[in-house]
């Protein structure tokens, strides 16, 4: 008999709205539309069997708007015939409205026993996931920026690969190890980036979003993924990787482009295009370690500037596993394959 697993929701409410709204032609994604998204994991997850779903309390209006779709889905589903949907409790936690409501949310389902978490965000909110989700693995869904991470994914079939995983019917090869870059600086603790580690000159963190090339001198990259969006695409149209092949990209820039040894013009934010000076690139492989030129300004991680640097700090990135996500393609070839998804009696 199939398991029926508890399955964690994280939806961040905050994600998608930082200044490359203003600056560039991201789009925004609203309470209403990320409650359309948790609605239709719920029916994936439900399809598959999960009878129950934890999700981190949500405000800014997304938990109300949810409440209004889930109560309008209640009436619906009785005239098609629906699979039911998960239990869905809000988890007892305070909000502080930062980045540690999605770490404690995480510790939580992680001790109620949660078989996977699907994760709404951009890269930041997953970044912040990843580094306490253990070996739980993650369904990435986009309702970021730039969303290198993340895939995007109609909810529904995320959220039945999602319900099969935490059901035990998914399949060998339906989990993917990513890869990461832990970053280093004396006896801080170690960050973790997903995607990328930028250099900047900037002296401060300010807005965060960082979506200019002038100041960049460095570039280390987990995913170098040539349709990306960010820098990361830089790494991506030098020397494209495929996801969680088990190496990364190094890359040196320069804002001298008359110096450059070639000049890229990157998507560094969803409808904006810049050119990049390259001075140098070469593979980084799993484990290996770098120390990043000495020099004071900003780390940014996966697309945040998260870190001031002083001029004498030093700082090495090293690429290592990350965290465990589901390939939401091969959980469904597997299903077609075997007839997951197939009603009794009815050829199946």
């Amino acid at each position: 008999m199939a398991r029926t697993e508890r399955v964690g929701i994280v939806a961040n409410p905050a994600s998608g709205r930082d200044i490359r709204r203003l600056v560039a032609g991201a789009s925004v994604s609203g309470n209403a539309d990320k409650a359309g998204i948790v609605l239709r994991v719920l029916a994936g997850l439900g399809a598959a069997g999960v009878r129950n779903a934890l999700m981190m309390p949500a405000s800014d209006g997304l938990s109300a708007a949810l409440e209004r779709q889930l109560h309008s889905h209640e009436h619906a589903e009785r005239d098609r015939g629906a699979a039911p949907l998960p239990s869905l409790e809000a988890l007892s936690m305070p909000l502080t409205g930062t980045a540690a409501d999605s770490v404690r949310a995480v510790e939580l389902m992680r001790e109620a026993g949660a078989a996977v978490i699907v994760v709404l965000g951009g890269d930041g909110t997953h970044r912040v996931v990843a580094k306490t989700c253990g070996d739980v693995p993650l369904c990435a869904l986009s309702t970021g920026t730039n969303n290198a991470f993340p895939e995007i994914r109609e909810g529904t079939v995320a959220g039945l690969a999602a319900g099969l995983v935490a059901t035990g019917r998914a399949g060998d090869g339906a989990l993917r190890r990513e890869l990461a870059l832990a970053v280093e600086r004396g006896d801080s603790e170690p960050e973790l980036a997903l995607v990328d580690v930028v250099l900047s000159a900037d002296r401060f963190t300010g807005a965060r979003a960082l979506w200019r090339g002038a100041g960049v001198s460095e570039l280390f990259v987990a995913c170098a993924n040539p349709s990306a969006v960010g820098f990361s695409s830089v790494a991506g149209l030098l020397h494209p990787l495929p996801r969680a092949g088990g190496r990364g990209v190094h890359v040196r820039l320069t804002d001298d482009l008359s110096r450059a040894q070639v000049v890229l013009r990157v998507p560094l934010a969803p409808g904006l295009l810049a050119p990049v000076g390259v001075a140098g690139f070469r593979s980084l492989e799993l484990g290996e370690e770098v120390a990043a030129a000495p020099g004071a300004g900003c780390l940014a991680l996966d697309g945040e500037r998260e870190i001031e640097r002083r001029p004498d700090e030093h700082v090495t990135v090293r690429l290592m596993p990350g965290p465990l996500t589901i390939d939401v393609d091969a959980v469904m070839r597997h299903a077609a394959r075997v007839g997951a998804t197939r009603l009794p009696g009815r050829g199946g």
